[in-house]
């Protein structure tokens, strides 16, 4: 079971380090669309929660939707099948809880660009930026930049994707209606059907 980790910042911005973090570490904080007015939500595990102690259960713990804009709120729990739950699955320009666009989004280079805060955000630009890329030894199928797709990671849309990081950086700077993304409209693009499963002995 993986335990989480803190990346260093790298002190040369033209080297990148990757120590192998996971999307599910940028997972606690989603900025969404909000469901009742269209500005911007936010989606964090509900208040009251015990300490967690893997980033994984990020994917388990009952989340709570809330707009300061309008004041609308939901909450999210996870299904309960036998004796696990049946966990959130990342990835695509939805929240995997409540199903509703993510804030961050923007075209790039005939893409669509996403993140799901500013931590995120900073993240893949540190990496997007870096001449040189080196892996750390986490597997590649559970780190987020081995599994970023190839049109993020070419040289030659460096600027691009660069520029496009920096309109998600703005538009987490607003809130309203209006500021909303052109692009953050219900399209149901979740990348798998299912969810991972949460025993009682920790996640698989």
């Amino acid at each position: 079971m993986v335990s989480a980790m803190n990346s260093e910042p790298s002190t040369d911005p033209a080297r990148h380090h990757d120590p192998g973090r996971w999307l599910a570490q940028f997972a606690g904080r989603m900025l969404v669309v909000c469901p009742q007015c269209g500005g911007c939500a936010l989606v964090v595990p509900r208040p009251g929660l015990p300490e967690r102690r893997y980033f994984s259960e990020l994917l388990f713990q009952p989340r709570r939707l809330a707009c300061a804009e309008c004041c609308a709120v939901a909450d999210w729990a996870p299904e309960v099948r036998g004796a696990g739950l049946v966990g959130a699955v990342l990835g695509g320009t939805e929240d995997p809880f409540f199903r509703r666009p993510l804030w961050l989004q923007t075209r790039c280079v005939g893409q669509i660009l996403w993140a799901y805060n500013e931590e995120h955000i900073n993240e893949l630009a540190g990496y997007i930026a870096a001449r040189l890329r080196e892996r750390g030894g986490a597997r590649p199928t559970m780190a987020m930049f081995a599994r970023l797709p190839r049109w993020m990671k070419r040289s030659d849309n460096r600027p691009d994707v660069l520029a496009g990081l920096e309109t998600l950086r703005a538009l987490a700077k607003r809130s309203a209606p209006a500021d909303r993304s052109d692009v953050a409209h219900e399209r149901g693009d979740r990348p798998r059907p299912h969810g991972s499963m949460y025993f009682r002995g920790g996640p698989y």
